[in-house]
């Protein structure tokens, strides 16, 4: 018998009633998807099909209007240290030092721990994001992508079950971005860490996940389908575009937000189509033919 998933999302639907006594607005309804032990898996979508709401819904921090979440065979009922959350911003607190600002949610996890018990296990986290020697800095001495580093390092010093980010370095120029996906890439992997993402990002969502979750446009947004991520899983971003499924990939993913988000309603309106069960697709590299040599004369 298969094993459940860490992460079982069963018909979740999100409704906002109207302002002044307007229609309400379901956001997306009749999500169905799943998230095994040790995955990452992203999620792509326009703004307005509910990315966040959804993410919110994982959390805890929000409740759907209909259906549910089931993380390791219970219900999710609020928030848990069991799942922590990397937020677009870095949420830090100012008046706290880098080691400060780990430390208080290590202890939260561990309030057995003695104050050096705590400071060993954040440093470890601090090393990991590579932040060693700014322990004491509070976050207006930090640039935009040291504090994502500690938001970073303090959702992994809680040793959480499962990590949910929420674009995490959207904000950041390209080149610490790229660099973070670098970290969070080896950290997941030599962790086993179960992570699901928010991503308008391609590449990022290529690079980092095993497979991807494709919405439609809200409102009433769908899971078109999900994207099996087919390139090898020691990929790393300078070597990307040299496998030769990552265009195959990419190409899926860009027609998908150009043109099927928009338009999946219309293809599901005249064909069968079963939430329970959202398309699963593996894009593959279409065979170069061998180039033709001239015949000798």
């Amino acid at each position: 018998m298969a094993s459940r998933p860490t992460i079982t999302v069963e018909g979740l639907g999100k409704t906002f009633p109207g302002a002044r006594g307007g229609s309400a607005t379901t956001v997306f309804s009749d999500i169905y998807f799943g998230v095994e032990e040790g995955e990452f898996v992203c999620l792509i979508g326009h703004s307005g099909c509910g990315k966040t709401t959804l993410l919110n819904i994982l959390a805890g921090l929000d409740k759907p209007t209909a259906g549910g979440v089931i993380v390791e065979g219970a219900e999710v009922i609020g928030p848990s240290l069991d799942r922590a959350v990397i937020f677009q911003g870095h949420a830090l607190m100012p008046w706290l030092t880098v080691m400060g600002n780990i430390a208080f949610a290590a202890r939260s996890r561990y309030p057995g721990k003695t104050k050096a018990e705590i400071a060993a296990h954040c440093q470890k986290y601090i090393d990991l994001v590579h932040l060693t020697g700014s322990e004491q800095k509070k976050p207006s001495e930090l640039s935009g992508g040291m504090k994502q580093r500690v938001g970073i390092a303090r959702a992994f010093a809680v040793e959480p079950r499962i990590l949910l980010m929420d674009e995490p370095f959207s904000a950041l120029d390209a080149l610490t971005r790229g660099s973070l996906q670098d970290e969070l890439t080896t950290i997941c992997r030599e962790t086993h860490q179960t992570s699901f993402m928010i991503t308008h990002d391609i590449d990022e969502a290529i690079l980092l996940a095993d497979k991807i979750i494709l919405m439609t446009n809200g409102p009433e947004a769908k899971v078109c389908e999900i994207v099996i991520n087919t390139l090898p899983s020691d990929r790393t971003r300078a070597d990307l575009h040299h496998h030769a499924n990552y265009y195959p990939i990419r190409n899926h993913l860009l027609e998908f937000l150009v043109n099927r988000s928009k338009h999946f309603k219309d293809e599901i309106s005249a064909a069968t189509y079963d939430p329970r069960r959202p398309p699963m697709t593996r894009p593959a590299a279409v065979p170069v033919p061998p180039p033709r040599v001239a015949a000798t004369p």
